[in-house]
């Protein structure tokens, strides 16, 4: 009899864990994190760029410096920022990485107000690659975000439904996530002046 209630044991150990969601979680969270991962590469990427478009700015407007010190500030603090896997985990940290990168795309946003001031400066094939490639990492990372707001939802609805969520409080003790949220101020149409 007692081999009989070990065999029984062994064989539906696995088949209730295997409906616990614990695999399951584990997995939506690695894919949070993969696609935290697609996120900061789209910004190091636009990161990247911002020196050369500077550059490229600095040889036909000289005189505006305060605007490209603005830029490159920004695109320094940008640098000091670290974001880690686990800043996903930490609000605050998750905020000040968006505060970092929110900076920088204002500054950015100044610089091609600038831009506009100089003809020549548009109709130059340099600056107007680095622009194309400006706005495409933008896009990107847009699109980084919004991937990783469906990872975080995915994964904080399969650690809050049942069964997974019984696993997770007894087992894994996983958080919640954090998506990106709007910038301060989004729902305001920035408004350009020359």
């Amino acid at each position: 009899m007692r081999k009989v209630v070990q065999l029984l044991l062994i064989l539906l150990v696995p088949a209730v864990f295997s409906g616990c969601g614990y695999n399951t979680m584990q997995a939506k969270e690695e894919a949070v994190f993969a696609s935290w991962g697609d996120v900061e590469a789209a910004y190091q990427r636009r990161a990247d760029l911002v020196p050369n478009l500077v550059e490229v700015v600095k040889g036909y407007a000289k005189h505006e410096e305060e605007t490209l010190k603005a830029v490159t500030e920004a695109r320094a603090r940008v640098g000091t920022v670290q974001a880690t896997k686990d800043t996903i985990n930490d609000p605050k940290a998750l905020q000040k990485f968006q505060q970092a990168q929110s900076d920088l795309g204002g500054a950015l946003s100044r610089l091609m107000v600038v831009v506009e001031r100089y003809p020549d400066l548009k109709a130059n094939q340099n600056f107007m690659d680095l622009q194309n490639q400006l706005e495409g990492t933008e896009n990107r990372i847009n699109v980084a975000r919004v991937r990783y707001n469906q990872a975080v939802q995915d994964f904080n609805t399969s650690i809050r439904t049942f069964p997974n969520s019984l696993t997770n409080s007894v087992l894994l003790h996983l958080n919640r996530k954090e998506p990106f949220r709007a910038e301060e101020g989004a729902r305001t149409a920035p408004r350009v002046k020359f």
